[in-house]
């Protein structure tokens, strides 16, 4: 969680589309609701990967991780908690906890980098877009 400052916090449930044989959410549906979460918390501060006046840029992901502690099931009520973990020159990581019932069930974090599409190399983060995720480290 971020310190100094309360979490983005995006909340909504586990869809039965989510979950597999064992009747839990599948562990790549964790992806989706950080992707999820992580849409909104950029809305919430003004920001957009389509709407930057670079439309030259693009956001691979370049790193991302889950650990699951905790019983997911379809239907189950839950916050995900979006943090601001780095901001550096050309990248950023947000972190992400999946809270059911005041319990966190998942944890995880997803590294992202600007890139410039027509060289595939990494660029700079736009100074706007920079300082709105730096404003909620």
């Amino acid at each position: 969680m971020m310190q100094g400052m309360a979490a983005f916090v995006w909340t909504t449930r586990v869809r039965f589309v989510d979950t597999d044989a064992s009747q839990r959410i599948h562990y790549t549906a964790l992806f989706r609701f950080f992707e999820a979460a992580e849409q909104e918390f950029l809305r919430e501060l003004g920001l957009g990967y389509s709407g930057l006046a670079d439309r030259e840029a693009g956001w691979p992901r370049v790193h991302a991780e889950c650990d699951i502690s905790g019983a997911l099931v379809y239907d189950d009520p839950i916050d995900i908690e979006v943090s601001v973990n780095r901001v550096g020159n050309a990248s950023f990581e947000l972190g992400f906890r999946v809270i059911k019932e005041l319990q966190e069930c998942a944890k995880g974090k997803v590294v992202i980098v600007c890139m410039n599409i027509g060289t595939q190399k990494a660029q700079a983060l736009p100074p706007t877009f920079a300082a709105a995720l730096r404003s909620r480290q």
